[in-house]
């Protein structure tokens, strides 16, 4: 398998929907700081990136709703902050992002097998379980037998209790090594998930990545925003069992080159535009 050089800048990655940015300046602006910020500021923040008013406060709200954000009222301006909950979910993307990172240089040689079967009367079921499974770095090797690098914990994708009684889980090393490759070459979609980390590389491996772009902050919000969504569908296989050319190598690299370059000019603006004022930490 062989992946082209960067070849030309893109603009910024399609697709990436209002409360994942959002969510990415939560974590640049409000994570682990006890503070709520004004709603302008979010509005500030989100025009930037070419968001409509409209789409932002939908969006705080559809966030509110869903345990995301919380309301603080100060005289007639509306503040926003963390719940416990999106605490955890953005420290886990934090954690992915600076701690785990795209490339799995482990040489652990076990793997995770689960197997499972639901009747058709609980295709809702299967489809969810199906989800979780991706989520967490599963693919499908054969009918009904998921695979997954090192040795995972599913007990937090089988809440449900009567769900565990259908699901049966192994911890084992191959028997014959050298079929490893072929065996994820099976069960990944390897083309696309590299052809994602190329499309990164076009995008960001330039001399000035997002020519348009109004700023640095905005840069680093699509920048931070894009590569958590490439490392949430990435199930991290170890680097050995992948082609030798695997642009995960390089993408990674230049994320931190261009975070790093970003991040004076970004923090500068951040601290411009955000109208805060202090909470309790969730």
């Amino acid at each position: 398998m062989s992946y082209p050089g960067p070849v030309r800048a893109l603009g910024p990655p399609p697709g990436v929907r209002p409360q994942t940015l959002l969510l990415t300046f939560l974590g640049k602006a409000v994570l682990g700081r006890g503070i709520a910020v004004f709603s302008g500021s979010y509005l500030a923040v989100m025009d930037r990136l070419g968001v409509s008013e409209q789409a932002t406060r939908s969006t705080l709200v559809r966030m509110v709703n869903h345990g995301l954000l919380a309301r603080y009222r100060r005289g007639r301006k509306m503040y926003f902050g963390l719940t416990p909950h999106a605490e955890a979910v953005l420290a886990e993307g934090e954690h992915r992002l600076w701690r785990v990172g795209a490339v799995n240089r482990d040489a652990d040689a076990r793997w995770t097998l689960l197997a499972f079967s639901l009747p058709e009367s609980r295709r809702d079921e299967r489809h969810l379980l199906r989800s979780r499974l991706r989520w967490a770095g599963f693919g499908l090797l054969r009918s009904g037998m998921w695979i997954a690098p090192g040795r995972c914990d599913v007990s937090t994708l089988l809440p449900d209790g009567q769900l565990r009684d259908h699901v049966h889980v192994f911890h084992a090393e191959p028997a014959q090594p050298a079929a490893v490759g072929q065996m994820v070459r099976d069960a990944y979609d390897l083309p696309a998930i590299g052809g994602r980390y190329q499309e990164f590389l076009r995008r960001w491996d330039t001399p000035r990545p997002l020519p348009a772009a109004p700023d640095d902050l905005a840069r680093q919000l699509w920048l931070v925003s894009e590569w958590l969504l490439i490392l949430r569908d990435d199930p991290r296989i170890p680097l050995r069992h992948l082609p030798a050319d695997w642009p995960a190598v390089d993408a990674e690299k230049v994320f931190h080159r261009c975070h790093d370059q970003l991040n004076p000019r970004a923090r500068e603006i951040l601290d411009q535009v955000v109208d805060a004022i202090e909470v309790p930490l969730p």
